[in-house]
């Protein structure tokens, strides 16, 4: 795919609207295959999922490398800036039609980078989130940066350590923990990984970090549950994905120090397995709420499919439900 690709944009080089549409249109149609893929049974969840991310990955680079030509003021002959990418993209569980959740990153201390990269970062968006005749390739969420809307669109990695070590919301580590580097310069993308490693692995004071941790899914509850009784909003409610990625995502900023192999960037199933055999989890528990966690997302992908909402009746995934309560009452109320 990423050779077809390349061939096909050689062939159209200058031509940005039709680069644009180029780029649309492969990644339609390689969505397409996998998706025909998916409706035959011939991959699992986590298959599907590595594919659309790995996708992502692709086009998100050769954007990335097309646009950087057209800063017309640019210092360099190569960009030394990254796109880290969090959440779905972070964690490679990207569904049909996810967002990216994307983060630009720089290591150069020439004069004129920072103006450079945020054009980077600006038009770079702006060629992802943009609806061309061939349509929209992603919606995009750069809000997870340092200081979130307030803050600069592209930040050096001096800065964002600092900001991580000495300003940061414990949810903004949460997010840590779903954050990898997708594309650009492989030198970032490392001082990246050190940094991210070097937060995840701090010793916490666990009681506070519990408090923390439920204050946040209070809030996301408060602003977004179905408070149903029929119906079980797949992602918000009680029980449902969301109290699964909290779950993991407390163990890993709860025992990384201990364990640094939690912070291994292997998915939300691959993880709480490893809990588990770590002994952080007791694996009685921790298979019911992979089983759940995986019927979830495969749900999910085909409420996307079909343009409905997450929603589903709440009595049919109540066995579901109880064992991802279970597991949520065992790691913060035990």
């Amino acid at each position: 795919f990423r050779e077809e690709l390349a061939n096909r944009l050689a062939e159209h080089a200058d031509d940005a609207e039709r680069e644009m549409d180029i780029l649309r249109e492969a990644h339609h149609a390689q969505v397409f295959r996998v998706l025909a893929q998916d409706l035959a049974g011939l991959q699992t969840l986590e298959r599907i999922s590595d594919h659309l991310s790995e996708l992502a990955d692709i086009i998100v680079a050769t954007t990335l490398r097309l646009v950087w030509p057209k800063i017309r003021q640019r210092h360099c002959a190569a960009p030394k800036c990254a796109v880290i990418g969090y959440g779905k993209l972070g964690g490679k569980e990207l569904g049909y039609s996810s967002d990216l959740d994307i983060v630009f990153l720089y290591d150069d201390d020439h004069p004129d980078a920072q103006e450079n990269y945020t054009r980077l970062a600006q038009r770079t968006n702006t060629w992802l989130s943009s609806q061309t005749a061939a349509g929209i390739l992603f919606e995009t969420d750069l809000r997870l940066r340092p200081n979130g809307d307030a803050g600069l669109l592209a930040n050096s990695v001096a800065s964002f350590r600092d900001y991580e070590l000495q300003h940061a919301w414990v949810w903004e580590h949460q997010a840590l923990t779903r954050a990898r580097f997708v594309a650009g310069d492989a030198a970032v993308g490392e001082r990246f990984e050190a940094i991210r490693q070097e937060i995840l692995t701090q010793r916490r004071d666990l009681g506070k970090l519990r408090e923390e941790v439920l204050a946040m899914r209070q809030r996301m509850l408060d602003n977004h549950a179905s408070n149903s009784e029929t119906e079980f909003d797949l992602k918000q409610d009680p029980g449902g994905i969301i109290d699964v990625e909290f779950i993991v995502q407390y163990l890993i900023l709860a025992h990384a120090h201990a364990h640094p192999a939690l912070t291994k960037n292997l998915g939300n199933i691959a993880l709480l397995g490893m809990a588990a055999e770590l002994g952080l989890i007791p694996a009685d528990l921790a298979e019911p709420v992979r089983n759940a966690y995986r019927e979830y997302r495969r749900m999910q992908h085909a409420a996307r499919l079909n343009e409905g909402k997450s929603r589903v009746e709440r009595a049919a995934v109540l066995r579901r439900i109880e064992a991802v309560r279970q597991l949520w009452r065992q790691v913060f109320e035990a």
